[in-house]
């Protein structure tokens, strides 16, 4: 006997993060109310997540075009990139307003528990993209006239928790030889804190307080 569609949707929802039972019923129940349009265009919406959206060749960005859209903005500066633990971390500095560089997601921080190492994170494409840089310094095209001298930075915006720290000490032992300005995203983000949950006042003082690694 088929599972009764309800409970079916229930289940999915409350799979996502943050949504119990409970919350989960009450989605099943709005969609169920609604006109079946809405309910389409949401399973149409939800299947086309891994048909059209893909990494960023440059930053590791969740997007559907190639580069990404942060990626393709002239105005970013290419010699100023903040490393982030994932996209929801890089959507919360963007709100900021502030950063006017560009971004490299690892999609994860080191956990030798769990099984996390340099390998299950995309720090080999920051390695490649860093020397690719470095290759390029003197053609800089209008950000070369801007900032003429100006050294390829890394911001390590990493969460103060034990996997975060650990994070930022590899990369500071891996950039450093490189040549590469590092800096560190300062206080004002609440140490074991998760970027996407602090407020946007204490991420901008971050982010201009930023100190050197």
């Amino acid at each position: 006997m088929a599972a009764d569609p309800i409970q079916r949707v229930i289940h999915a929802l409350s799979r996502l993060p943050s949504v119990g039972e409970k919350s989960a019923a009450r989605m099943a129940f709005f969609l169920l109310n609604q006109d079946p349009a809405v309910t389409r265009e949401l399973a149409d919406a939800l299947g086309a997540l891994h048909a059209a959206v893909r990494l960023c060749g440059e930053c590791a960005n969740l997007s559907a075009q190639d580069p990404c859209p942060l990626c393709a903005q002239p105005r970013r500066d290419p010699r100023l990139i903040c490393v982030v633990e994932d996209i929801s971390s890089l959507m919360a500095i963007e709100r900021t307003g502030v950063f006017e560089g560009r971004y490299h997601v690892l999609h994860g921080l080191l956990s030798p528990l769990d099984g996390v190492g340099p390998e299950q994170l995309r720090v080999s494409e920051l390695l490649a993209r860093l020397s690719r840089l470095l290759s390029a310094e003197g053609d800089w095209g209008d950000h070369g006239a801007a900032r003429a001298g100006a050294r390829v930075e890394v911001i390590v915006a990493l969460p103060s928790s034990v996997n975060g720290n650990a994070t930022s000490l590899y990369l500071q032992q891996l950039l450093r030889p490189l040549g590469v300005a590092l800096s560190r995203i300062a206080s004002g983000v609440p140490v074991g804190a998760t970027l996407q949950y602090a407020d946007q006042v204490s991420l901008a003082e971050a982010l201009s307080a930023r100190r050197p690694l």
